[in-house]
């Protein structure tokens, strides 16, 4: 997946919103106003949220899979954009990240997501 497939990959995802809070080249994805996916445009990079356990695994089996760049070591995953991801691992960690931060919304804005 390159950078645009994976901006509407994400971008098509129930109420997602995008936005360049850092700086003018991370694309950030929020779902909520919860952030679930950093996309660095000039970089190629993406990171995204998944259980502590799961991280191990995915950065033992693929070197492009790296602790998260500048966000929390044990949570967050940095994937190097350079094609040894395949595309549908891409797309399930991306779907991973979304729903983890989903169902950690408090209620009341769970109900306004349902709502939605």
């Amino acid at each position: 997946m390159n950078v645009e497939e994976l901006r509407e990959y994400c971008i098509a995802k129930k109420a997602v919103t995008e936005g360049f809070p850092f700086d003018e080249t991370t694309l950030v994805f929020k779902v909520m106003n919860k952030m679930f996916c950093l996309l660095s445009l000039d970089e190629s990079k993406i990171s995204l949220k998944n259980d502590p356990e799961k991280n191990i695994e995915l950065r033992a089996h693929y070197p492009a899979i790296t602790q998260g760049y500048h966000l929390n070591k044990q949570h967050w995953n940095t994937i190097i954009l350079d094609g040894t991801v395949p595309p549908a691992l891409l797309g399930k960690m991306i779907d991973e990240s979304y729903e983890m931060i989903v169902k950690s919304l408090p209620r009341k804005v769970q109900e306004e997501y349902k709502n939605l």
